[in-house]
């Protein structure tokens, strides 16, 4: 059964979008944004209709949360490489979630508040 649209109800869309957020962190954003538009039925010209929030949230939350972790978003690692090479202390990768959330997390909640209005 495909997860999309009318057959979500916006109720179910910010648990969808948190979960796929939460997994966009750990793992590479892209595969995860894949699985979770499939998920969601796969059918674009139907995502871009009735099911704009779904694909919204897919979107919004696969590229913010990813940037979390080094691994999230692979180029955080080519830029750490790139600083560290240049002589730049970069933290570790336990050592940038705490900055990232910092910045990120204030943003997904003013986002998700926006988006929920």
């Amino acid at each position: 059964m495909a997860l999309a649209g009318s057959d979500l109800g916006l109720a179910w869309v910010p648990p969808f979008a948190g979960l796929l957020g939460g997994l966009s962190s750990v793992l590479d954003n892209a595969p995860t944004y894949l699985a979770f538009f499939n998920l969601a039925g796969g059918d674009a010209q139907r995502l871009m209709g009735e099911g704009a929030a779904v694909l919204a949230a897919i979107s919004g939350r696969a590229v913010f949360m990813g940037a979390m972790t080094y691994i999230g978003n692979a180029p955080n690692f080519m830029v750490k490489a790139i600083a560290e090479e240049r002589g730049l202390r970069m933290p570790s990768f336990g050592g940038h979630v705490p900055w990232s959330g910092a910045v990120l997390l204030p943003l997904l909640f003013v986002m998700a508040w926006i988006w929920m209005r």
